[in-house]
Parts: structure tokens; C-alpha cells; sequence
């Protein structure tokens, strides 16, 4: 048999050339489409978690805490988990609890939950600019994962926003939206390296390969892509490539702000995107603090923030002003000690109230955090999920060829 012949230039590479998973009605990606709202967990894989606090708590990094939260999401009916990728130095953002010293690297934990996981998305966070990676290696590790997973993996392709970070890889911080053009023609090679037939040639621009080529292909299509932005640059790569797309509230983390300032954003987002000829869902990352009261909510806030530490905290924000990401600008930051990028504090009705208001404004789904993890979910399984099914924010996990009949049925 011929072996296929070697592409001598790429072909085309206007989006709509490459399949997604969203639009196979029976990969996992399109289960968790069917949902009304989004429900994901942002796992603690570094240490002190989103909360530079030393008010007493279970929340760690290990792997084993990580995947008996994972399994325990899975459980109660969660569509996704996602862990963060950072490069800290020793001491990491310093304080008493040298905050975020120690962390797992996302891409082998989430890869590792594979083979504990059933149902669950699991999604790996990746600096596709800093060192040594390539398209070929990703686009073969993804692959395989894609398999091992049974469709169930996806990257969320970062650029790297911070200063310092690129130096431990003997790099020069590479400008904004040199890096989201750069990350683009990645991700492009990936695309091309997961469906082409035969081999891929091309000298460039960024990575070279002659005759490459990537098997097993994935189970359907590719795997799911997801990227986080604010800036019009990210927003454009997202509306090209992403399946899902993290935002931030471009007033602030308190809700009041977030709910007047996201719909505006979130308009331009789906304009964008649907200019490119695609849909893009959004999801947003809540810091949740819930009791049975308002009062016991606030009082655990209080708490929280009560026991910060500043050293921390004050050293983590400046890492994030001395970076260029665009998504923080012009924020108000109350409760800075809390962590997250939106914070939801109050009874479990006061919770959905506030979720559903975020789906009103456009957001599609949820990354939650907590500070204590394992109770504080625990907690929101027995007494919010239930409240998010009454309110229609969560429905009963449906096959495609029952929601598709429920849909005819409606159209009728």
C-alpha cells in the first residue's frame, strides 16, 4: 500500500474546516452542552487553593484529595473539573503560608483522572509558548488521551501573562497579542495533526515538522478546547478555536458589578464568534460561601478574610499587576483575601438567586471554588443542587436521542 502523500502546504485552515466535538450529538462535550447551566469545579491543585488564608481547613494539593473531589463531583452530577497551571518560585507568593509554592502540574493530574473518572469533562491547563512544546508532541499526547478519556479530555491553551514566568524557561516575556497569534497557528497545527489523513509539511510560521503525522485520530473529532480571556485579541482566538471560554466580570468581583458589566461583554464575545461561523459558551469562576443563613454566610467571609494573610495576598496581587492580561482591568476588588474571580456569599436560595441571575446576563456555566473543598461541596450537593434542579438550571443527564425526541415532541 502507498504510503499518503506529504502536504506540501497547509490546507485551508478557516475553522469551520475542522470538527468539533460539539458537533457529534453523542461525544461527552455535547452531553454537557444540553445543560442549562454549565457545572464545573475549579480543583485546588496548588497549595492555599484561590485563598491566601490560614483560618483552618481541609483543602490541599495532593492528588488524592484532588481526585476524591473529583469522583465526589462526578457524583453529584458535575460536567466538568479543571486544574490552573503555574510556574511559582521557591516560596511561591511568600507570607507565613508561602502561598502557592507547591502545585501539582495540571496536565498530569487531569490526565492521571482519567483512570479513576467515568463521566466527568476533565480539562488540563497548558503554556502551549513557554519551552519545549510542540505541536506534534501535544497534538500526540492529546490523542491518546482522547482515547484513554473515551472523548472526555481538553486543553485550556494559556499564553502566559505573567513576567516572570517565562525566565525560568530562558525566555523573554513575549508581547500580548504576538502571543495569542503565535498560540493560534498552534493550535491551527493541532487541528490539522488530529484530522489530516496523511502527512503534514510546513516551515512555519513558529514550528516547522515534515512529514508529521499524529494517530490514533480522536474519538470525536478533537479534543475539547478551551481557553480564558478579556482582551480582544483572546476573545478573537477563542471565537476561532475554543468550544468553551472562561471570563471574568470586567466590573468586579462582587455580583451586583459583575451582572451590570457582563452582558455588554458577553454580547461582543458570542458577535465575535459568530462572525468566525461559530457558538461559544461561557463560564465564569464563582468563589462560593453558603450556609443556611445570610448572616452564618457573611460571618465565614469574615472569617476568612479575618485570617489572611497580607504578605500573601499583597504579593499575589502585585504578580497579577505586573502582568499583561487585559481581563483585570478596571476592577474593583472587595474582599481581596477571598480569592476567585466572582464571589457568591449567602443562604443555598440566595446561591440559585444569584446563578440564576449570572444565566440571565449570559454566562452559560459555572467553574465553582470553595475554601474548605470537600465540605463546602458536600455542602452544595445536599442543600444548592437540589434548589439548581427545581429552578431548571440543572436537568436529568439525557441521551442525544431523548433530548432530540423531547425537542420534535416541542416543535410539534
Amino acid at each position: 500500500m502507498n504510503a499518503p502523500p506529504a502536504l506540501d502546504a497547509p490546507p485551508s485552515l478557516d475553522a469551520s474546516s475542522f470538527r468539533s466535538p460539539a458537533d457529534d450529538p453523542n461525544s461527552p462535550l455535547s452531553r454537557v452542552l444540553r445543560q442549562p447551566l454549565i457545572l464545573g469545579l475549579f480543583l485546588p491543585i496548588q497549595d492555599g487553593g484561590w485563598t491566601p488564608s490560614t483560618l483552618p481547613r481541609t483543602t490541599t494539593w495532593t492528588f488524592d484529595y484532588n481526585a476524591a473531589l473529583t469522583r465526589r463531583a462526578e457524583a453529584l452530577g458535575f460536567d466538568l473539573v479543571f486544574g490552573l497551571a503555574q510556574w511559582a518560585s521557591a516560596g511561591g507568593y511568600g507570607g507565613d503560608i508561602r502561598y502557592r509554592e507547591i502545585s501539582l502540574d495540571s496536565f498530569m493530574a487531569t490526565a492521571a483522572l482519567s483512570a479513576c473518572t467515568e463521566r466527568i469533562l476533565l480539562i488540563s491547563t497548558l503554556h502551549v509558548l513557554y519551552g519545549p512544546w510542540h505541536p506534534v508532541h501535544l497534538a500526540k499526547f492529546g490523542a491518546t488521551l482522547d482515547h484513554i478519556s473515551k472523548g472526555r479530555w481538553g486543553i485550556n491553551v494559556v499564553t502566559g501573562y505573567a513576567e516572570r514566568e517565562p525566565l525560568m524557561f530562558g525566555m523573554k516575556k513575549i508581547e500580548h497579542d504576538a502571543r495569542y497569534a503565535m498560540a493560534d497557528v498552534f493550535v491551527q497545527r493541532l487541528k490539522q495533526l488530529w484530522s489530516l489523513p496523511g502527512n503534514l509539511t510546513v516551515d512555519g510560521p513558529y514550528w516547522a515538522m515534515e512529514d508529521a503525522f499524529v494517530s490514533p485520530k480522536p474519538v470525536h473529532g478533537r479534543p475539547v478546547l478551551v481557553n480564558a480571556a478579556g482582551s480582544p485579541a483572546g476573545i478573537e482566538y477563542a471565537a476561532r478555536h475554543s468550544d468553551l471560554i472562561f471570563i471574568t466580570s470586567p466590573a468586579g468581583n462582587q455580583i451586583e458589578d459583575a451582572l451590570a458589566s457582563l452582558p455588554g461583554h458577553i454580547a461582543n464575545i458570542r458577535a465575535t464568534a459568530a462572525a468566525a461561523g461559530r457558538s461559544l459558551r461561557t463560564m465564569i469562576n464563582p468563589m462560593v460561601i453558603c450556609r443556611d443563613t445570610e448572616r452564618e454566610a457573611i460571618a465565614y467571609r469574615d472569617a476568612i478574610e479575618a485570617a489572611a494573610d497580607v504578605v500573601a495576598m499583597e504579593n499575589f496581587a502585585e504578580h497579577g499587576r505586573r502582568g499583561d492580561s487585559q481581563a483585570w482591568r478596571n476592577q474593583r476588588r472587595q474582599h481581596r483575601a477571598i480569592g476567585g474571580n466572582l464571589h457568591l456569599v449567602g443562604s443555598p436560595e440566595q446561591i440559585v438567586d444569584k446563578l440564576i441571575k449570572l444565566k440571565a446576563a449570559g454566562i452559560d456555566g459555572v467553574q465553582l471554588t470553595f475554601y474548605d473543598f470537600a465540605p463546602d461541596l458536600e455542602y452544595f450537593g445536599e442543600k444548592v443542587l437540589p434548589l439548581l434542579h427545581e429552578a431548571g438550571l440543572r436537568i436529568p443527564d439525557l441521551p442525544a436521542t431523548a433530548v432530540q425526541a423531547q425537542q420534535q415532541e416541542h416543535q410539534s
